[in-house]
Parts: C-alpha cells; structure tokens; sequence
C-alpha cells in the first residue's frame, strides 16, 4: 500500500510541478550595459528565434515593477509558421545589474539574473510555467517537447545578446 501511495504522490507532483528552463552565458561587456540591452524590450526581436518585436504599452517606458509590454511572437517548424500570438507581459523585478523578472499572460514566468565576474557579466535566464494538461500536454509536452525548444530558444537569444555587445 505504501508503495501505490508514493507511485500517487509523484503523479500528483508531477502534474502539479511547474515546467522550468534556463541558460546562461557570459558576455564580455560591462554588468550595467548588459542589463540595460536586456531590459530594453525593444530589442528583444533582434536576438529571440520566438519573440519577434516588443513595445512598452501605457505609460511604461522602461524597466519598472508594474511596467506593462506587448510582445509579437511565432512558432516555427523550418519554413512553416504555425503559430503567431501577441502576449501582454507584467513586470514583477526591475533590480538594476541584479535582477529583471516579468510574467507573461498571467501564466509563464521569464527571470534574467546578472552577476559580475571578472571584467565580465554572467547572465542567466529561466521560465517557469505551470504542467500543460488535457489535449495540450500531448502537443505541447511530447509533439513539440516545448519546455526542450524553449530552452534551447534561450540559449539562442542569450548567443545572440553575447554577440551583440561584444562587438
């Protein structure tokens, strides 16, 4: 019996625990000028594979808790698009050269930690959303093994801010 009442606990965990992801690079650039190119979400469209363009919305302009931005993206396969949405995102950490934390929808949450090291800026960034469940754990949990890609997309961007700033 206890073994059936642990085989229980860890599908409930399972389904309850959220889905995680990080990468991190070091970018040879000032920890102050790393964190500025991240927050400015204008940009993030020159370096995200899945975010194409941002915009501040109402009265935000910059990096602030409680600082609203719209972010244009799309899903690929090769040459296929099979996905484009819009997402309002909500900022909830603004900590120059620490800390830049926002959250999508209500529901994914996107965190960027910088630490200075040596002359140069160890960024890392993470997502964190709750388990896919009904039809869209199986397209979005095993077709499409979005939590691998996302991270993958992540490391990406974060190759493409490194390049960037070390020019």
């Amino acid at each position: 019996m206890a073994a059936a009442t642990r085989n229980t606990e860890e599908m409930n965990d399972a389904t309850t625990k959220p889905l995680t992801g990080s990468a991190t690079t070091t970018i040879i650039a000032p920890i102050s000028e790393v964190y500025a190119a991240v927050t400015d979400v204008t940009r993030m469209g020159e370096w995200s594979p899945e975010c194409t363009a941002c915009r501040w919305i109402g009265d935000a302009s910059g990096p602030a808790v409680g600082a609203e931005f719209a972010g244009d993206n799309v899903a690929a396969l090769g040459p296929i698009t099979l996905k484009r949405w819009t997402t309002t995102s909500k900022v909830i950490d603004a900590e120059p050269n620490v800390s830049f934390e926002f959250i999508a929808e209500g529901y994914s949450t996107w965190r960027y930690s910088f630490t200075a090291q040596a002359g140069a800026t160890v960024v890392t960034e993470s997502f964190s959303y709750p388990p896919y469940a009904g039809w869209q754990k199986w397209v979005y949990g095993r077709l499409l093994n979005r939590q691998e890609a996302m991270t993958k997309g992540m490391q990406l961007t974060l190759d493409r801010i490194k390049q960037s700033l070390e020019r």
